[in-house]
């Protein structure tokens, strides 16, 4: 019987990381599907540079709390508090779901977001500290670059460091999904990646992002 539960809760993460934030949030108030704007990308940063900050931030957040959501519906499960080695598998094969379900999102043709926010909601559930250094480590480096895609890449690669060497997690499977995340975003970003290399990338305007906010007041 366990194992219907833990299957169903783990199709629950799925479902709840296929919430299409940045599509719903652009059809819905702006009449707009923001994957065909911008960079085609259904994410924050894209929703940010398209729609303003009104829109993006309110994307985010919810990118970050159905990661984070998505991982705390274990405690549902009648193991919970109980047997807690097969939990935190439990909780690591729901992380993983919700950021699957973000990527490819099945309410919208499976055409979804780079996982970022849903890994950083995911992440605040598993490793709250860890993802506070990794944050530092983005923002570092998104105000050095200008480059969201380069700060998420790296701030992705320095998370198992950060696990590992400063936090001492030393859980096979939480040291394991840490790595998982150091390769997956980078996957997510090739394009990005391949737009770096050339120099062809678009850097994050703060001010310009600030004066489009104003132009939807």
């Amino acid at each position: 019987m366990i194992v219907v539960y833990i299957t169903l809760e783990i199709l629950a993460a799925y479902l709840l990381g296929s919430v299409p934030s940045a599509v719903w949030v652009g059809k819905m108030l702006y009449g707009i599907d923001i994957r065909q704007h911008g960079s085609g990308n259904a994410g924050a940063t894209n929703v940010i540079r398209v729609l303003g900050y009104k829109a993006g931030i309110p994307v985010l957040l919810m990118d970050v709390f159905k990661g984070w959501l998505a991982v705390q519906l274990a405690v549902w499960l009648p193991i919970h508090g109980q047997d807690h080695e097969m939990l935190v598998y439990i909780y690591i094969g729901m992380a993983l779901a919700a950021v699957l379900g973000h990527v490819f999102p099945v309410y919208v043709g499976f055409k979804g977001g780079k996982g970022v926010g849903t890994v950083a909601g995911a992440g605040i559930a598993l490793f709250p500290l860890a993802i506070l250094v990794v944050l530092v480590v983005f923002i570092l480096v998104l105000a050095t670059t200008h480059y969201v895609s380069l700060s998420s890449i790296i701030a992705s690669i320095a998370f198992p460091f950060v696990v590992w060497f400063l936090i001492g997690e030393r859980h096979p499977g939480l040291v394991g999904l840490s790595f998982m995340v150091a390769v997956f975003i980078p996957v997510t970003h090739r394009k990005n990646i391949n737009r770096l290399l050339k120099r062809e990338e678009r850097k994050f305007d703060f001010r310009r992002r600030k004066q489009r906010d104003d132009k939807l007041k």
